[in-house]
């Protein structure tokens, strides 16, 4: 009994490592993308997953209209949102 305990605890021990090397800090990185993603508003200007950058001129529930040039506006989803960018860095 003791020894089928003591085979196990490597891979316990191995699993309890991953936990806090890769999945905790992962989930930490989602949850602040997500609320980065629920705090984006009309004028903020941000980074796209594809490199596009632009300001927001109109919000929605799943999409955001982007204006990459003065009156040049497309549709994003909301999740492709990489970053959002201090005030007036683009030109």
């Amino acid at each position: 009994m003791s020894s089928s305990l003591m085979s196990m605890l490597p891979l316990v021990l191995m699993f309890v490592v991953l936990y806090f090397v890769m999945i905790r800090p992962q989930m930490k990185k989602q949850k602040e993308h997500r609320s980065m993603i629920d705090a984006v508003a009309k004028g903020d200007e941000v980074v796209t997953a594809g490199g596009v950058l632009g300001k927001i001129s109109k919000v929605g529930d799943n999409y955001l209209g982007l204006e990459v040039s003065s009156g040049v506006e497309i549709q994003i989803q909301r999740s492709a949102v990489v970053q959002v960018l201090p005030k007036g860095s683009i030109k």
